[in-house]
């Protein structure tokens, strides 16, 4: 198997376990198990699988499967990690909730959209590099990505908080109309729990590097969309200073770490 299978592999069976060391429902410990070894069984299969297409996309089902598994494992917040977040967002930026609400309207509606979007970024980079001649260079790309994304998403049944939007105020921004209704898809769409590092931020980034060595201006507006990405994160009240800081971290050591073994 490649090595992003087995990275994936290992995900979901750390999954499957640790939800037996949590103090979690007995639905929510099954779920989270089944889950796991249900997509060991998936991973497997796929990986010995002819059909080339279907090996190369996989990855995009795995994170999805990585993250909302993962959520079934949040058991409560901690208030002493949550208090320690809000002090350095409050020590950097004043009142969080109202620092950007003179930002113009045009450059709060960009990062909103680059932030509903950034799921997206995940097959984009990978076509871009498939259409650039580079296909050999799928299981780096897919190794990178899902070194960075469940590097942060393996971190929430442990690390356990809520995200900004939940503590705070709603934040006062220009861009009513964008923010209300990105505000509403992460309630909607995201399993409601902060995830530290954070993946938006260790995933995007991830790809940006990934880019740049074999295709340096695709890898540059992937990482100008990357930071966009990080400061949207902040602004928006999604994430946390130090999820950002540290989502940055995470997916700079992985790079490092493929780099210097030659994946």
């Amino acid at each position: 198997m490649r090595h992003s299978e087995w990275l994936a592999l290992a995900y979901f069976a750390y999954l499957a376990a640790i939800g037996w060391l949590r103090r979690v429902s007995f639905n929510r410990r099954l779920q989270a198990t089944a889950g796991g070894l249900a997509m060991c069984a998936a991973i497997v299969l796929i990986g010995r699988t002819r059909d080339l297409v279907t090996r190369q996309w996989a990855p995009l089902a795995y994170l999805l499967a990585a993250y909302y598994l993962c959520g079934r494992l949040f058991v409560e917040p901690s208030p002493r990690v949550e208090s320690w977040l809000l002090q350095w967002d409050r020590r950097l930026l004043g009142d969080p909730a109202t620092r950007f609400s003179r930002w113009p309207a045009p450059i709060l509606a960009y990062l909103e959209i680059v932030y509903m979007s950034c799921f997206l970024l995940l097959p984009a980079g990978f076509a871009v590099l498939v259409a650039a001649g580079h296909k050999a260079l799928a299981d780096r790309y897919w190794t990178m990505v899902l070194a960075a994304e469940l590097g942060a998403f393996g971190m929430l049944p442990i690390v356990q908080t809520r995200p900004p939007w939940a503590l705070e105020p709603r934040a006062v921004l220009r861009d009513r109309a964008v923010h209300r209704f990105a505000s509403w898809l992460v309630r909607r769409a995201t399993i409601g729990a902060n995830t530290f590092p954070s993946g938006h931020v260790a995933g995007s980034l991830a790809i940006a590097l990934a880019l740049v060595g074999p295709l340096p201006w695709a890898g540059a507006i992937f990482l100008v969309l990357a930071l966009s990405i990080a400061v949207a994160c902040i602004v928006g009240r999604y994430h946390y200073i130090v999820d950002a800081a540290a989502g940055a971290l995470l997916a700079l050591m992985v790079w490092a770490v493929v780099w210097a073994a030659g994946v």
